[in-house]
């Protein structure tokens, strides 16, 4: 860990002292770039995106592009078609690492306990109290991504057998849609197709209480090491912007909403209800140990250890502390 402090203090400082003079080759160096988002997910960035406050600050055009799942998020890196995802999923990032791709969180883009569940069919009568019923039952879960890993943690912490249920990858859009037919017992997901799946059944755990057991849910930014490592003002730029939006959205969350609404592909409501159970750290709290100061490492480590066990990946990494560089971050705060 210290040689990744040391490593990430003289990153820092050598942004710091090239960032003038490289802010005025930006355009030159890059044209445009493409930033993965998630519909349906409605965060104060959103604003941004659709306002151009991005392009303004960062001076070059910018492609955002919808994807499905945080897995779809990490192709794309690999293939070189998007170089910033906003909002990927720990466990996808944590998939991803520990097959060799060389990506890296830059910060954290959004806490989401309550809005990334398991629901369970309203018929079946099944909640914490007889979870054990759900032994044998057909469950639709986006596999390697923030509700997969919710879901393995709570079969475990309800002593379910997952061998012996039949779990169908499925993206949480198209998982809700068949539970609402009556075609899975159990479905996972997050946003606007998790309240579109507790129209017919019910969730085992709280947010509280799954954290409570340990489940921390997340999203990052991440980019590809190299991106970063060739274009660091661009990165710094990206994150000097979101952080702008997610203090103006606590000031001004009203006059804000329409727009981010818009942009999710939202109405103002269901926006304003997922909204209120998201939270957005603060710079300086993510700078903390408690974030990318050293608790963030540790937590990938615990994820891609028990995606191990439970047979998600073949091996995780010694450490994950190069995963995580919060010298974007520090440089985005002397903009």
């Amino acid at each position: 860990m210290q040689h990744q402090k040391t490593k990430t203090v003289l990153k820092h400082t050598l942004l710091g002292a090239a960032l003038t003079a490289a802010l005025s080759t930006t355009a030159q160096a890059r044209d445009e770039i493409t930033v993965a988002y998630f519909l349906e997910w409605p965060t104060p960035n959103l604003y941004a995106q659709s306002t151009q406050a991005y392009e303004d600050a960062m001076g070059v055009k910018i492609n955002w592009v919808a994807f499905d799942s945080g897995t779809a998020m990490s192709a794309a890196m690999a293939s070189g078609d998007v170089q910033i995802s906003f909002s990927q999923g720990i466990p996808p990032f944590v998939v991803a690492a520990s097959a060799g791709q060389d990506l890296q969180i830059i910060d954290v883009a959004v806490a989401y306990s309550e809005n990334d569940n398991c629901v369970v069919r309203e018929d079946l009568e099944i909640d914490k109290t007889n979870a054990k019923e759900l032994a044998g039952k057909e469950v639709g879960v986006p596999i390697g991504t923030a509700a997969h890993y919710g879901f393995l943690k709570q079969m475990e912490y309800f002593g379910v057998d997952t061998a012996g249920m039949k779990v169908v990858d499925m993206a949480p859009p198209d998982a809700a849609a068949a539970f609402a037919n009556g075609n899975l017992d159990m479905v996972c997901g997050w946003g606007g197709a998790l309240k579109r799946m507790k129209e017919h059944g019910n969730v085992l755990l709280t947010g509280a209480e799954k954290e409570a057991i340990g489940i921390k849910v997340f999203d990052a930014t991440v980019i590809p090491a190299s991106f970063g490592d060739e274009h660091p003002e661009l990165v710094a730029k990206f994150l000097d912007v979101t952080a702008d939006m997610n203090s103006r959205y606590k000031q001004e969350p009203a006059a804000m909403l329409p727009t981010i609404a818009k942009a999710a592909g939202m109405d103002d409501a269901s926006a304003s209800s997922t909204l209120a159970g998201f939270s957005f750290p603060a710079r300086d709290q993510q700078l903390s140990q408690a974030w990318l100061g050293g608790d963030l490492q540790v937590f990938l480590k615990e994820v891609a250890d028990f995606f191990t066990k439970q047979g998600t990946i073949p091996q995780a990494r010694a450490s994950y502390d190069e995963a995580v560089d919060a010298s974007y971050l520090h440089a985005s705060s002397q903009l």
